[in-house]
């Protein structure tokens, strides 16, 4: 796509399109979240109501590279508009759910929507502006992310409490509609002219597999223990699916994922480190809140504002790294951004117990300038590596990394926190152990007004202890990502298509 077909008033449509598109999909899990308790109160299912989320995050990760390869083929708009329509069904069928395992189901098909949403929005930001352009659009489109965070919950709540939390989904059906006016209106798009074959057999393939992988790091920890013949077995399973879906991929004409995703050393870099950023939101987002509740003692609202304070720096660097990356170049910059990661956990690390509301919000605030410095040059740098005729894949690989890499990190980190905080309830005084809860009440002896002074400061303690160890494990996976940075060629050769 040339974007000289694009009038700037037609661009100005296309990005509010994108915009709008990108918050159905960013605002979803956040506004359903708040209104988990009234969903288990109607349709009952508690032991299930985790599926909502894991089915959806699931189902939308595996099918982000097969819908960048589809967008290559048959072109942005019709992938992107039938992702809308796909979501929009999902979500007006979420709200006739009647018991939670339908609910689930609706939220798979959610997210069958969602997969092609995430994959083509950046694609098309890419396709219809210049280099020097992009940092700025994906300033735009992070703050669509950053405003979900708040708005998300907020939302969710009034509408749980003041109307019905089925209306937490038909909410919807105008924006997406909205969207796909719009997108249907302004985006003009050269059809792509070759005629390629699909290679659903590597689709096939490379969705079971990924699917079983994901699966597993979902359940790994809970259903059983990561030192286990389970563990064993899932392992080997993977392995043969992965070298089945590799022999498939090899042998196919136009294969999914190209073997030239992870052979070219600058789209490896970037994708690994993309994982292992990915990988290290998932420790804040998933801690953050409860520690603030729990050991600093603040608010449910508070500690939701702390989380969201990464939010307003993450869009603000993405729109300033376009005038890093062109004078230093993208690897450079994400170099800049990691740095400022590494500090923001170090910071977070020497924190004494049990910390402060200022310095969890710097730490916050630093956190979503580095992930901004890396997420917008990465994701650029390898969309202008290519032609328009690859940038679907590549941008879905990119998607691909960043979702498989919250998966790992959520697994992971879930399973430090655990296991140091069941060490440290089993080494507590032999006068304390009568009296303090298991693993699982934890938080809820901590949130209660009743609990003994002298259990509930071990237990913060304790909470205290296991989250520095968490952040033990983002500073590892982050020095990883630094190593891998420093390996990723310096330049990355650029195709301009305008």
């Amino acid at each position: 796509m040339n974007n000289d077909a694009q009038s700037k008033k037609s661009r100005a449509w296309i990005l509010a399109a994108l915009m709008l598109t990108m918050a159905l999909a960013a605002m979803d899990s956040t506004i359903v979240a708040t209104a988990i308790p009234q969903i288990v109160g109607d349709l009952g299912g508690f032991s299930l109501f985790s599926w909502l989320f894991s089915i959806y995050l699931l189902i939308q990760t595996i099918t982000i590279p097969i819908y960048g390869k589809l967008a290559d083929v048959y072109g942005r708009k019709p992938i992107l508009i039938y992702g809308v329509i796909v979501f929009l069904l999902g979500s007006a069928a979420c709200a006739g759910a009647w018991d939670m395992i339908s609910l689930i189901a609706f939220r798979g098909l959610q997210a069958v929507g969602a997969g092609a949403i995430m994959a083509t929005v950046n694609t098309i930001a890419a396709d219809i502006y210049t280099l020097e352009e992009r940092a700025k659009i994906q300033g735009w489109l992070s703050s669509v992310w950053g405003v979900s965070a708040i708005l998300g919950p907020t939302l969710g709540g009034a509408l749980a409490d003041y109307a019905s939390w089925r209306w937490i989904f038909l909410i919807n059906i105008p924006v997406g509609i909205g969207s796909i006016i719009m997108i249907s209106m302004f985006l003009k798009e050269n059809k792509p002219t070759k005629n390629i074959k699909i290679d659903w057999l590597g689709a096939l393939s490379l969705l079971i597999t990924g699917a079983f992988i994901m699966f597993g790091l979902m359940q790994g920890g809970q259903s059983w223990e990561w030192i286990s013949y389970e563990t064993l077995i899932f392992t080997g399973i993977a392995i043969v699916l992965i070298w089945t879906t590799v022999k498939i991929e090899s042998r196919a004409e136009s294969p999914i994922l190209p073997r030239w995703v992870w052979r070219k050393r600058v789209l490896a870099g970037a994708n690994l480190a993309t994982i292992g950023m990915g990988c290290m939101t998932m420790g804040p987002n998933m801690f953050i809140p409860v520690f603030a509740q729990s050991v600093i003692d603040v608010g449910a609202i508070a500690a939701g504002f702390i989380l969201a304070s990464m939010s307003i720096t993450w869009p603000l660097s993405s729109s300033f790294s376009g005038k890093l990356y062109l004078r230093i170049g993208f690897r450079n910059t994400a170099l800049c951004g990691i740095l400022i990661v590494l500090i923001a956990v170090s910071t977070f690390l020497f924190m004494p117990f049990p910390g402060s509301v200022r310095t969890l919000v710097v730490i916050q605030l630093l956190m979503g300038a580095g992930f901004g410095l890396i997420s917008t040059p990465l994701m650029v740098g390898v969309q202008s590596t290519v032609e328009w005729g690859q940038r679907g894949v590549v941008t879905g690989a990119s998607m691909f990394s960043r979702y498989f890499g919250q998966s790992i990190g959520a697994a992971v980190f879930a399973a430090i926190f655990n296991s140091v905080l069941l060490d440290r309830l089993t080494e507590a005084p032999t006068n304390l152990q009568h009296a303090l809860p298991k693993v699982n009440e934890v938080v809820e002896v901590l949130q209660s007004v009743h609990s003994d002074d002298t259990v509930q400061n071990y237990l913060q303690l304790a909470f205290f202890d296991s989250t520095h160890t968490v952040y033990i494990g983002i500073l590892t996976v982050g020095l990883l990502t630094l190593i891998v940075l420093l390996l990723t060629p310096k330049h990355f050769a650029r195709i301009e298509t305008f």
